[in-house]
């Protein structure tokens, strides 16, 4: 069985032609319905339940513990919090291709109040029906969550913040987003 597949990822083995290209997520589009994870494996979280009604944020990171993830990435939304709030945005949730032991422990250490909600993508699920993944192998051992922001209003993504190089901590920094909120 190949890698990949165990991860959630199959590998094309046909090539298709086809005359559109494919398709990100874009504005007006609704969640997709996918499996995320809470804390560990037994408390699923449906996303699309969860923020089906009112404003949400969903910041997309690689990786937890990664550098640019945890230095700078989430900490601007942990500081920009009352703001978000200010302008509506009640309930702000990260997701990443990551176990959720691993997202569980990020997030205590990053935010010990529980501010944000931490939800692992375990097999990428989630991100790869928004086409919001990437090969990052070399860096993490598998595909991994580009680095995004998501504007989402009543279940419906209004605006979308996603890093043209897929890990750069600008297009989608919680000041730019607020900017634009």
């Amino acid at each position: 069985m190949f890698r990949s597949a165990v991860l959630g990822f199959r590998p094309q083995l046909t090539r298709s032609f086809t005359a559109s290209a494919i398709r990100s997520v874009s504005v007006g589009d609704k969640l997709p319905k996918a499996n995320l994870f809470e804390g560990s494996p037994g408390n699923l979280v449906s996303l699309t339940e969860e923020i089906g009604s009112g404003k949400a944020v969903i910041v997309g990171v690689p990786g937890a513990f990664s550098p640019a993830c945890s230095a700078s990435h989430v900490p601007g939304y942990l500081k920009n919090l009352k703001e978000f709030k200010n302008k509506g945005y009640d309930k702000i949730f990260v997701v990443g291709v990551n176990d959720p032991f691993v997202f569980k422990a990020w997030g205590e250490q990053l935010d010990g109040s529980g501010s944000l909600r931490y939800l692992a993508d375990s097999t990428g699920e989630f991100t790869g029906a928004l086409d919001l993944t990437f090969d990052a192998t070399k860096a993490f051992g598998n595909h991994r969550s580009k680095r995004f922001a998501l504007l989402v209003d009543d279940g419906k993504v209004v605006k979308t913040f996603v890093e043209p190089d897929n890990v750069s901590v600008d297009v989608s920094a919680a000041e730019k987003v607020l900017s634009q909120v």
